[in-house]
């Protein structure tokens, strides 16, 4: 049985909850991210916001992230797209009783200008997200969604664009 609950003006489950926490916390993500995802700590992506709806990360550009155009890498510009988008697909997962695997299937990117500062990736598709989650839960059946996550520097202008499809389905029992 699952139980929702009212965090900050909006419907989660227990385990949105702890999540969307963790992911809004500097020192929560560190220690998650030790554990689960250690990239993120040597590159240094951050976190800014994260909740049902919206994930920004952000990445800058620093001697480990580097390539040799004095530009940021863009493996690490995909590791912090991928992050906004995967952050999101977690804190819905939250939400499901049973068990769903996702993994990333096709990735698309466009890099509009040097990364040379900090980037900031963004994604708003977490309702699209969840919408292909509810759907593999209810139907039983694998189900792939693709979302855009728009990265920008400090003065706003789009420095990469990337598209990830996400596929969901139950895991086998």
């Amino acid at each position: 049985m699952m139980f929702l609950i009212r965090f900050k003006g909006i419907m989660v489950s227990k385990n949105q909850e702890k999540l969307i926490k963790i992911f809004n916390s500097g020192i929560l993500f560190k220690y998650f991210s030790l554990f689960k995802l250690p990239m993120v700590l040597i590159t240094g992506m951050k976190i800014i916001k994260a909740n049902q709806q919206t994930c920004i990360t952000s990445v800058r550009y620093k001697y480990l992230n580097k390539n040799p155009f004095r530009s940021t890498y863009f493996a690490v510009l995909g590791m912090a797209a991928e992050l906004s988008t995967g952050v999101l697909a977690m804190i819905s997962l939250g939400q499901q009783a049973s068990g769903i695997a996702f993994i990333i299937t096709r990735m698309k990117s466009e890099f509009h200008k040097k990364a040379r500062g900090r980037t900031t990736f963004k994604c708003e598709e977490g309702k699209k997200i969840s919408k292909a989650i509810r759907q593999v839960e209810v139907m039983n059946e694998p189900m792939t969604v693709s979302v855009t996550s728009l990265g920008r520097d400090d003065d706003g202008e789009l420095v990469a664009s990337f598209e990830f499809e996400w596929s969901f389905k139950k895991r086998e029992k």
